[in-house]
């Protein structure tokens, strides 16, 4: 059984990088097929090389653009190397343009597609994010839950439950399989001149915030107003696109330490060091409650429900005052929940799924 793996964000080669392990230790028929949806392999290979994972064996290049153009880009060149391949299924994680063109080209050419981490639901059709893991949700063969609120979602929209596994998320396997080689490996204190537990973390790169000036600037305000009441310094790995709307900003925002991007070793130091994380990624949401570090979400809305529900996060928006408001209250809270995303081996559950289904 050929397998394909079609991943083009770092954050899809941190979540598959547990199948990617399982898979070259069972010398297991299969490809990796990079997108580079948003950094070229060049830039990217850090994470591979850091990871210890196998090389893609394509690189498709796609780069930036709008949805329509890196998702045509992805489609015809993903189509064009399963038809030479062949595989008999293809994995994508997670809920981004290749994640929908991987989806879409592999159902269109019969092969089975199998979605890690699906069942997740903003219900806020305004984030390209959502649309593209409703449509890969419901055109998949498999999907594999990160959690039994997500499965109850798909059964909710007329899924074969044949179809669901819950797994838990591979983002566990990945925290729990490097977290000590990132510890011996990464110094914050040396690197960032940091005390652990000493400082607040933010991460801010989605589109929703980073192309509104005023819902940017707000939340930069708040930050601000976080670092100013708790006495403690933010740190801020920004994105390229983030890094032009900062330096576009008349006032520098005070009391936040802009960085660049880092490793994803130096980046689990960050977070799992910090005393409070601030953020608009989902990953990192997971992230932030599988390390027992509390988590004030800058959205409206979140997918990673479960961890609000743990008591791991709150939904603060853009308003300065409410950010100020909801860290005021999750540094009040103890971390001692239970963490909703598994064991650590949802990607042995993963592959078992699969070799016993196509063992049929």
């Amino acid at each position: 059984m050929k397998i394909s793996v079609i991943l083009g964000t770092r954050p899809e080669i941190i979540k598959m990088a547990p199948l990617l392990k399982i898979l070259e230790a069972k010398k297991a028929d299969f490809f990796t097929l990079h997108t580079g949806q948003h950094y070229s392999y060049e830039l990217d290979k850090v994470f591979f090389d850091q990871l210890e994972l196998p090389r893609p064996r394509y690189n498709i290049e796609a780069g930036s653009g709008t949805h329509a153009e890196e998702t045509a880009k992805m489609l015809t060149g993903i189509e064009k190397i399963l038809r030479e391949e062949k595989p008999r299924i293809v994995l994508v994680e997670g809920d981004t343009n290749s994640v929908l063109a991987g989806a879409l080209a592999a159902t269109k050419l019969r092969i089975m597609v199998g979605h890690v981490e699906a069942g997740l639901r903003s219900y806020d059709r305004v984030m390209p994010e959502e649309i593209n893991r409703v449509i890969t949700d419901h055109i998949a063969d498999y999907l594999f839950a990160p959690t039994a609120r997500a499965k109850q979602t798909l059964l909710g929209e007329g899924i074969a439950k044949e179809r669901i596994f819950v797994t838990g998320n591979t983002i566990v396997d990945a925290v729990y399989q490097y977290q000590e080689t990132a510890r011996q490996k990464i110094d914050i204190k040396e690197q960032f001149h940091l005390t652990p537990k000493k400082y607040f973390l933010a991460t801010l790169h989605r589109q929703e915030n980073t192309d509104n000036s005023e819902r940017f600037a707000s939340i930069l305000e708040g930050l601000s107003g976080v670092a100013g009441q708790f006495k403690l310094p933010v740190i801020y790995p920004a994105h390229p696109r983030s890094r032009k709307l900062l330096d576009s900003l008349k006032k520098h925002p005070k009391d936040i330490k802009i960085i660049d991007p880092v490793d994803f070793f130096s980046f689990l130091q960050l977070e799992s060091n910090a005393r409070l994380i601030l953020t608009d990624s989902g990953g990192v949401q997971e992230e932030a409650c599988i390390l027992h570090v509390p988590c004030v979400t800058l959205r409206d809305n979140t997918e990673r429900q479960e961890t609000v529900e743990a008591g791991a996060n709150i939904v603060a928006g853009a308003s300065a005052e409410n950010i100020v408001a909801s860290a005021a209250k999750m540094l009040d809270r103890r971390t001692e929940w239970t963490n909703p995303y598994g064991d650590g081996h949802a990607a042995e559950r993963i592959m078992n799924t699969i070799t016993e289904a196509e063992n049929g």
